[in-house]
Formats: structure tokens, C-alpha cells, sequence
């Protein structure tokens, strides 16, 4: 009697009567899958000292057919699906760069999040919009990134002003339209028009002060924070009469968000501040503030809070972050940090510099640095010049090696047990005398 076959051994078909080759996938997938062929390129310390060469030719083959795969399932019936696939194509983006390759389907692409965005639900247009960021950080600033703004612009303006959408992709929304807006930066009417779309949003914190002499934290709150901050960054490479409009427009205002209830709000307000003070001088040697000694009482107020009813953890942040907004409003001053990346280093020494990096960091997370490294418009943006070309030899030279790490392990466990025996001591010896 022959076997009767198993249910579900055909193959199942996805749209259009194609047959489905890519496996279903989920978050797991996304991260070692996709990620496994990006980070090694991303730090020298990747490179194992005798391990086998890989085929890269082969591996870019591989991660590309996985890409081609999640770009056909954003068109999937099932939002789950479409999700989990804009997700992995996040995180591909983010770690390495695919300049040919997306070159190739940038119209499929900016169709997909296009569709994603007007039908998709919360968390849907969310991961597009940020998939959004990615493909111009991608395409740099060129023609190219502006057919892609002119596709997705009008879309991501009407879901920020859509009172009926939810406030988690009008947030997203308003951070891709400053960024994708920032990226392609050669159309100044489109600038301005960006900027006011986000000056409608945030302004609105302003009016709710008006009406209840303090600012109290909403739901509408966070996406406030995204429209000041994405409008921030495009003030940055306005010009300088322009700058000059919206300083005399915003900086009289701005103070009053100092009072939000919400942490996050009054820490954008402030670094917000630091800049805006920071370009009115470079404009004006000589300006002056005139409401500058109540302003200076407000942020040393939030520098020293000591506040009884909120978190220690936010006081701590709280005052780290407003110690230098009042440096910088009363002395003119800016803490410089360092960013390491590879064999290189990039200063960040003014407010303008900290604003850009903090936007691309966010939306670029662990990839920040390899983008530092290899991504030719980024690099223009921190003037870092041509990205710098090593050989595997040199890399291997700046790995520390296995037996170097464990001496130094060793070193600083043995100096730790001996600090900590001495507290031990120095305890047991007061437990005897008691």
C-alpha cells in the first residue's frame, strides 16, 4: 500500500505564486544570521590571529541572498513577517555597508517602506522609518538620496501631523524626516519647510506652559523631545541668517521646558540651550542675553537638584548633563570627549559636533564606529577625510596577543585581591577592638 503523504510536504508559495526559498525568520535570526558576516569588519581585534581565511567573495554572496530574501518579504500579508524583516534589513544596514547593492534596489526599498509606512501599524512604521534613516546614511548625500526624500517625505510629514496615528511613529517619523532631510541638505526650501513641519510639533510644549504655568509630562511629551531634537540638527547646517531668525524666534522660549516633568524633555531643552548659545556667539562675538541671571539660576538649579522625589539615577544624569549646559551658557565652555574607532581618533569639541554624533550613534548603535571608519559621508560630515586603508598584516599587528591579555588579566586580578584584603583587614581589625 503506498505511504500517503505528510501533510504540508509541498511547498508553500508566497505572493504571486512564487515559491518561497527564504526560511521564516525571527529576531534571533536577524541578530546572528545577518550580524555574523557585518561585525567582524568592524573592530581589528575581529581578526584571530591564526584562524583560516575566510572566503569573502562567498560570505558577501551568502549575506546578500538573505538580504534579497528580507527585501521580498516586507511585502508579506503578515505584518509580523513584514516587521521582522524590515528589522534584520535594520541591522545588516547598520553594520556594514552595502553601497552596490542597495544602489540596485534603492526604488524596491524606498516602495517597501513607503507601503510599510502608510498601511503599517505602530510598531511597523517605526522599524520602517528607522530602516528609512538607514538607507541615506547608506546612499550619502547625492541624487540618489534625494529621489528617495521626495518619495517619503510628504508620507513621513502627514504621519507626524496625523493626530489619529500613535505617538511612537509619529516620533520615529519626525526623527528620519530631520535626519533623511539633514543627509540631503541641498535643497534649502526643502530645509526650511522640514523645519517648520518639526517647529509645529515642538512649539506646542510652549503653548501647554502658557496655558498651565508649567509644563507637565503627557504622552505627547516624547514625540516633542524627537521633532526639538531633529529640528536642532538641522539648524546646525542652516545658514547663518537663518540661524540668526530662529535664536531670536526660540531662545526666549525654550527656558520654559526646563520646568517639564519629564527628564528627557528638560535634557533636550537644555543641550538644545548650550547650542543655541554656541551659534548666537559664532554669529555675534558680542552677544548678549538679556534674561541670562534668571536662565543661569534655572540650569544651576537642575545642576545641584537634590530633589527627594526622583530617581537617583535621573538626578545623577540630570546633573552631569546640566553642569555642562551651565559651563557653556556662563563660560563659553565645552568638555571635549574622545571616540575611538579602529586605529583612529575624532574630537568632539563644540555642541554641534556632540548634537550630530548623538543623532547618528542613536539610529546606528553598535555600527557607529565601523560607519566612522568606512562610510564616506559620514566621514565628510566629522571631516575625517578618506577613509583610512589597512592591510590584514597591520591589523594583526594591533591585536594584543592571547598571552599579553592573560598576563595583563592576571596583573589586575592579582592587585584587586590584594586591595580587597586589606579592606578585609582593616574591617576584621575594628571587629576586634569592638
Amino acid at each position: 500500500m503506498p505511504k500517503s503523504k505528510k501533510r504540508g510536504s509541498n511547498h508553500q508559495r508566497g505572493t504571486g505564486g512564487q515559491p518561497r526559498n527564504v526560511q521564516p525568520f525571527s529576531d534571533e535570526d536577524a541578530s546572528i544570521e545577518t550580524m555574523s558576516h557585518c561585525s567582524g569588519f568592524s573592530d581589528p581585534a575581529s581578526f584571530t590571529e591564526d584562524g583560516p581565511e575566510v572566503d569573502e567573495e562567498a560570505t558577501q554572496e551568502d549575506l546578500e541572498y538573505k538580504l534579497k530574501g528580507y527585501i521580498d518579504l516586507t511585502l508579506d500579508k503578515s505584518a509580523k513577517t513584514r516587521q521582522a524583516a524590515l528589522e534584520s534589513l535594520k541591522s545588516a544596514f547598520s553594520s556594514k555597508i552595502l553601497y552596490e547593492f542597495i544602489m540596485e534596489r534603492r526604488m524596491t526599498l524606498t516602495d517597501s517602506i513607503e507601503r510599510c509606512i502608510k498601511k503599517g501599524k505602530s510598531e511597523e512604521q517605526c522599524a520602517a522609518a528607522g530602516l528609512a534613516c538607514l538607507l541615506c546614511v547608506q546612499m550619502g548625500s547625492g541624487i540618489e538620496s534625494e529621489e528617495i526624500f521626495k518619495t517619503l517625505g510628504p508620507v513621513l510629514k502627514k504621519i507626524i501631523c496625523d493626530g489619529t496615528a500613535s505617538i511612537q511613529a509619529r516620533q520615529a517619523c519626525a526623527t528620519c524626516l530631520g535626519i533623511c532631510c539633514f543627509i540631503i541638505t541641498d535643497d534649502i526650501t526643502e530645509l526650511y519647510s522640514t523645519m517648520e513641519c518639526l517647529e509645529n510639533i515642538f512649539t506646542k510644549a510652549y503653548q501647554r506652559d502658557r496655558d498651565t504655568n508649567g509644563v507637565s509630562s503627557t504622552h505627547n511629551t516624547v514625540l516633542h523631545i524627537s521633532a526639538l531634537l531633529a529640528w536642532t540638527l538641522l539648524l546646525t547646517i542652516c545658514p547663518m541668517n537663518e540661524v540668526k531668525k530662529k535664536i531670536e524666534m526660540h531662545l526666549h522660549k525654550l527656558p520654559s521646558l526646563l520646568s517639564c516633568d519629564d527628564l528627557s524633555m528638560r535634557i533636550a531643552a537644555g543641550e538644545t540651550l548650550a547650542l543655541l548659545f554656541e551659534l548666537a556667539r559664532e554669529t555675534d562675538a558680542d552677544f548678549f542675553y538679556e534674561d541670562m541671571e534668571l536662565l543661569t539660576e534655572k540650569l544651576r538649579a537642575l545642576a545641584t537638584d537634590g530633589n527627594k522625589h526622583r530617581a537617583k539615577v535621573d538626578k545623577r544624569k540630570q546633573r552631569s548633563v546640566f553642569r555642562d549646559v551651565l559651563r557653556a551658557v556662563e563660560e563659553r565652555d565645552f568638555p571635549t570627549e574622545m571616540v575611538k574607532f579602529g586605529p583612529e581618533r575624532m574630537y568632539i569639541d563644540c555642541w554641534v559636533k556632540k548634537q550630530t554624533y548623538d543623532t547618528f550613534k542613536e539610529i546606528l548603535g553598535s555600527g557607529m564606529q565601523y560607519h566612522l571608519q568606512s562610510n564616506d559621508f559620514l566621514r565628510n560630515v566629522f571631516e575625517l577625510g578618506p577613509p583610512v586603508m589597512l592591510d590584514a598584516a597591520t591589523l594583526k599587528t594591533m591585536k594584543i596577543s592571547r598571552f599579553e591579555r592573560h598576563l595583563y588579566n592576571s596583573a589586575a586580578f592579582k592587585a584587586r585581591t590584594k586591595a580587597r584584603s586589606k579592606c578585609r583587614d582593616k574591617r576584621a581589625d575594628v571587629g576586634e577592638f569592638f
